[in-house]
């Protein structure tokens, strides 16, 4: 895995809201099949990164590279379409639309119509009780149930790439570890994870690798074990759960 070619990259990433200078000089690089984090405190421009990656927002200067091909200025559905796909902050379903509904606009770009049902097959496997609330307007679910179907929409794209932003946010802590397990679980099965996670020591308990994100800037960058290891980074994220 090491030696392949990252299938999402940031070459020297600048990005202005204005004259604020969000990211700055933002390099990151992310191979098939890995599981990496991005960490930082408040405002380090951990979601400003996602953002960059789905086109969301355009980098003032620098490059956003998918599977080898410049990607910067690409219109969202256009990453999309290479396969770089979302669960955003706080689930964003569409709560007066089913279930099944909220599935299905997760394939509206797939060419390969034919093969829905084996997706949707697989995300009852994973998720049995998303396929018991099909016919429910997923605002009446509970938390947990909204990030399931969350996963399971962003999962209808086929992604090459699942980009999490704060995947714990919100739920209880019961299903927290739950959660985190459903991650591995679909890392394992041969996506790539990109996940934002202010659960520093949950995130990096399965990542391969780690990026510590502070005001705009990538400060520490290496293994998931040495990055525990680290003791700047324990004071400054691991120890006290208020700073993580």
């Amino acid at each position: 895995m090491p030696d392949s070619k990252p299938i999402l990259e940031f070459r020297g990433v600048n990005v202005h809201y204005g004259p604020v200078h969000v990211l700055k000089d933002v390099n990151i690089e992310i191979r098939p099949g890995e599981m990496v984090c991005l960490l930082g405190g408040n405002a380090s421009g951990k979601t400003t990164t996602l953002k960059a990656c789905l086109g969301m927002v355009a980098p003032s200067s620098g490059d956003v590279v998918v599977d080898g091909e410049i990607m910067t200025g690409a219109t969202t559905a256009q990453i999309v379409a290479k396969g770089i796909t979302m669960v955003p902050e706080n689930r964003r379903l569409f709560k007066r639309m089913t279930v099944k509904e909220n599935l299905e606009i997760g394939a509206y770009l797939r060419t390969d119509r034919d093969h829905l049902d084996d997706e949707l097959d697989a995300i009852f496997e994973m998720f049995p009780r998303v396929k018991e609330r099909l016919g429910q307007k997923a605002g009446t679910l509970s938390g947990g149930e909204q990030q399931m179907v969350a996963v399971g929409r962003a999962l209808m794209a086929k992604p090459k790439v699942l980009l999490m932003d704060e995947p714990s946010m919100g739920l209880a802590p019961v299903l927290v570890q739950q959660n985190f397990e459903i991650i591995e679980q679909i890392n394992k099965a041969g996506v790539t994870v990109f996940m934002v996670e202010q659960n520093a020591n949950m995130a990096l308990s399965i990542a391969d690798r780690g990026y510590v994100l502070q005001t705009g800037r990538i400060v520490l960058d290496d293994t998931a074990e040495a990055l525990v290891a680290n003791e700047d980074l324990r004071k400054a994220y691991l120890g006290d759960a208020d700073s993580a």
